[in-house]
């Protein structure tokens, strides 16, 4: 029995696991579980999860639903899909579920995610991850992927093991976009460039993205931001490809005009927010690397007065 749990499920650990429950349900050698809490939880054991995709929708039970981990027990692969600050707090609730054979996949927002696992579990086999896609919690048991992106990257630095391409595998059929790479740090950095600079933005502004490709001043500031996220990048070594800020204005160009960061949404909705991870690590660390990061300052002052 291959086991697969998945904590979180908000927009992105929801339509995953969505993927994965609707899958393998009736399979007898793979078992999906949710980890959740509050009226979502309760919705899901109730009714099941309820994905949406533009017309098409669908119901899935996975084998478990449950915000108790001893319940749950053992896992061979825990993917975690939490906001960023309530890592370390997740990650010590669900020892019951990890052992030295479990493959931790982090999916979260920041880059030091896999850094941060570690310095709780130092003996745990942590995987580097990210993920492009656009979807939220649209009421308890629902989710929405309302984007056109939905990939997911994984894997270990210059190394390719045989038990990630078998995870590979299983996520494909899935239906999951899933791609195992041996060159992860790259991706996790493009993927951070891409979401730190688009959600300083959108919340700073109080904009949707098209409201600021469509206004040549934002435009502008939000191109400063994707240099400056960048400079941080190439000074800790990271081979960031050549013409990043065309691929993600491309990006973002292919949205809905209306679309807006998850960040923003929290701050809109006075919910805690991920500005510690997506803006001030960059302010921080540039500070750190003595790389300027002036846009990024600017705007964090205001976005810690909205906290």
């Amino acid at each position: 029995m291959y086991k697969i749990l998945i904590a979180g499920i908000g927009g992105v650990g929801g339509y995953f696991g969505g993927l994965l429950s609707k899958e393998y349900e009736s399979h007898n050698d793979i078992e999906i579980s949710f980890f959740a809490r509050g009226a979502h939880l309760q919705e899901i054991k109730d009714k099941g999860l309820k994905v949406v995709k533009g017309g098409n929708e669908f119901r899935t039970r996975p084998k478990l639903s449950s915000n108790k981990p001893n319940d749950i027990g053992i896992v061979n692969c825990l993917i975690v899909c939490t906001k960023v600050y309530d890592l370390e707090e997740i990650i010590e609730q669900l020892t019951p579920c990890i052992d030295n054979q479990t493959i931790i996949l982090p999916l979260l927002n920041g880059v030091d995610s896999s850094d941060r696992i570690k310095s709780v579990l130092p003996n745990a086999q942590v995987l580097n991850g990210c993920a492009y896609i656009i979807s939220k919690i649209k009421a308890p048991g629902v989710v929405e992927n309302f984007g056109n992106i939905q990939t997911l990257y994984f894997g270990i630095d210059q190394k390719k093991p045989t038990e990630l391409v078998e995870l590979e595998k299983l996520l494909i059929t899935a239906g999951i976009e899933a791609i195992h790479t041996d060159q992860i740090s790259k991706v996790k950095w493009e993927k951070y460039i891409f979401i730190s600079a688009t959600a300083t933005a959108t919340s700073y502004f109080k904009s949707s993205i098209g409201e600021i490709l469509s206004d040549n001043k934002k435009c502008s500031l939000l191109k400063e931001l994707i240099n400056e996220v960048t400079q941080i990048a190439k000074a800790k070594g990271v081979a960031i490809s050549v013409g990043i800020q065309k691929e993600v204005l491309r990006k973002l160009e292919s949205l809905p005009f209306e679309t807006t960061s998850s960040m923003q949404r929290d701050f809109m909705n006075g919910n805690r927010t991920e500005v510690s991870s997506l803006t001030e690590f960059v302010v921080k660390t540039g500070l750190e690397l003595n790389v300027r990061t002036e846009v990024y300052t600017k705007m964090l002052e205001k976005l810690l007065t909205q906290k």
